[in-house]
């Protein structure tokens, strides 16, 4: 069965194509232009092949590339002014300035270059139709409606995208901020633990001396756990509210959460690999796979309801601990792999990286969706 990420490729493909097919026909419908009137007005194919050019480097030189053949067009332009010898608009010229146009108004930064971009094209065009041609007005009302219609597209997609920016952010933020709460709970409870060995050590001091140096050095060893914590973690802010806390996750949760899963939904094969152990595993990591894993098997629910089985598995490579999950028997849903992952798919990845891991989540080629998160052991 083919997956939806794969459809999106080829039709993605196909629509370029598209485009450069019909951008070849009017640069055809130019040349046969220049050929009958001659002079001039062979400018205006070298132009409309230039365009063709610019939208071939399009996504790796946009802005370089649009005012390079809106320079042109304007230099074309001129001379045919200066010759007088007046003719036909270019079209490929005008259909590669409308696409280029495009995607300057939908990815330029800041926007206010995008915008005054879009008002230079304007420009070209306007001079384009009132200098190439005998009687301009009605050219001129023909590209004044297709660069606004093209304007309007390109604004819209660019207000999409800027409210998909806004929603990432504010998920970032969000798990950013429970990245923070979870840094005070690990702090506190390695604190209270080198407090109680401390009180512990001086009732013991006077008695039993031999016995205070192992509780010295299990001080010492908390409180580098928790210098350990704070590092990885210290780049977040302690959000101000009374949200629920869960600092004591273990293995034994991760395996209870596949449990009720497998109760309620598909079946779940949850596998925890050799050495490794809650001790083992830094408690922000534990807590961190446990948000990892019920983000994934929650998206199985939400959006491969018909899946047949989950596979999960938690186990430790070289100096890595690697979190997988992966479903089977239905496809992904289309949006998840159109957007690049859910905005809980954000926020799981903004939690691992911040533990210096990476997280993956896509199909595999054997046609289930996969959730891979990996990280470094101390």
């Amino acid at each position: 069965m083919v997956s939806s990420k794969r459809v999106v490729y080829w039709i993605r493909r196909l629509s370029e194509l598209a485009m450069y097919g019909w951008l070849g026909l009017l640069l055809l419908g130019d040349l046969a232009a220049a050929w009958q009137l001659g002079g001039a007005q062979w400018l205006v194919p070298v132009c409309g092949l230039a365009g063709c050019v610019a939208l071939m480097l399009r996504q790796k030189y946009r802005t370089q590339v649009f005012l390079a053949v809106l320079g042109l067009s304007f230099v074309a332009t001129a001379a045919i002014i200066i010759t007088g010898q007046r003719g036909l608009p270019g079209m490929a010229e005008t259909g590669a300035l409308l696409i280029l146009m495009l995607g300057v108004l939908r990815h330029v930064e800041p926007v206010r270059h995008a915008a005054l971009l879009a008002c230079l094209d304007l420009f070209v065009l306007m001079m384009e139709a009132n200098g190439r041609v005998e009687s301009g007005l009605p050219v001129s009302f023909l590209l004044f409606a297709s660069w606004s219609m093209t304007a309007g597209v390109g604004g819209y997609l660019r207000f999409q995208q800027e409210r998909r920016k806004e929603a990432v952010h504010s998920v970032r933020r969000a798990e950013r901020l429970e990245l923070a709460r979870e840094l005070h709970d690990l702090v506190a409870h390695h604190i209270t633990g080198i407090v109680v060995q401390a009180q512990a050590a001086r009732t013991v001091a006077e008695t039993d001396p031999q016995a205070v140096l192992p509780a010295l050095d299990a001080i010492a060893t908390a409180g580098t756990d928790a210098l350990t914590s704070m590092r990885r973690m210290v780049t977040v802010l302690r959000a101000e509210d009374g949200a629920d806390r869960t600092p004591g996750v273990t293995l034994a949760d991760l395996r209870m959460m596949t449990d009720r899963f497998s109760a309620e939904g598909p079946k779940v094969a949850f596998e925890i690999g050799q050495g490794l152990d809650d001790r083992t595993l830094p408690p922000e990591v534990m807590t961190t796979l446990h948000r990892v894993l019920l983000e994934a098997l929650t998206n199985v629910r939400k959006h491969a309801s018909r899946t047949a089985w989950v596979e999960a598995s938690l186990r430790r490579v070289d100096r890595l601990v690697v979190l997988r999950v992966r479903n089977f028997g239905s496809d992904a849903d289309p949006r998840i792999s159109r957007l690049g992952g859910g905005f809980g798919l954000v926020g799981m990845a903004e939690r691992v990286e911040a533990l210096g891991g990476r997280l993956h989540a896509g199909p595999t080629p054997e046609g289930a969706w996969e959730v891979v998160a990996e990280f470094p052991l101390p």
